[in-house]
């Protein structure tokens, strides 16, 4: 059976992607004994997700998954962008980024924003970007308690409340992750019936 490093320590992420993947067996970069934090210094999201796919290649010689997501607002020229996990500073706090950005956008009528992420799969050691967008814009307030990051704050397109008060279902079915996930999927399966 084929392997994949997914470049993350969080359960839930590679629960979530195996759900959607079969035929291949997923590790965990505590999996492959891989401790090292990699920095993300690029200004774009592709550029992150090689990172530290290539990293985690390097080391261990499998194929790798890494991703790199964020929240994106027009009118602040796309911040926070890159720096989403980051934006209201250090320690990192969802409750001070949610704060940053509402007093960036302060007197500001263009609220539209978007997620995006980028998943960069390292498949037979050559680099492969899946992109996904999720487009909504910003409330005036954080609602809900669901979700996590900008999701209190994020209303999607055609709806008229926010990721933090819609159902996980309805999330996943919108979210930008799910969308790059659903891509990388469909060429995995493509990869797995051809060999």
């Amino acid at each position: 059976m084929q392997e994949l490093v997914v470049a993350s320590r969080n359960a839930g992420k590679i629960r979530e992607i195996e759900a959607l993947i079969e035929g291949i067996r997923l590790l965990s970069l505590d999996d492959i004994g891989f401790t090292t934090e990699t920095e993300e210094p690029y200004e774009t999201f592709e550029e992150n997700a090689l990172t530290k796919a290539q990293a985690v290649y390097n080391y261990c010689g499998k194929n790798v998954l890494a991703d790199d997501s964020g929240l994106c607002v027009p009118a602040l020229n796309g911040a926070p962008g890159v720096h989403s996990a980051y934006f209201g500073g250090l320690p990192r706090s969802d409750e001070k980024n949610n704060q940053q950005l509402l007093a960036q956008l302060e007197g500001i009528a263009d609220r539209s924003a978007f997620y995006k992420a980028v998943i960069c799969l390292i498949w037979e050691g050559n680099p492969y970007f899946f992109v996904g967008i999720c487009e909504g814009k910003i409330a005036a307030e954080p609602s809900g308690e669901g979700g996590f990051g900008y999701d209190p704050l994020f209303i999607p397109k055609g709806h008229e409340i926010t990721f933090g008060q819609l159902p996980a279902t309805v999330k996943n079915t919108l979210s930008h992750r799910g969308k790059a996930v659903q891509k990388m999927v469909a060429f995995l399966k493509d990869q797995v019936n051809a060999s």
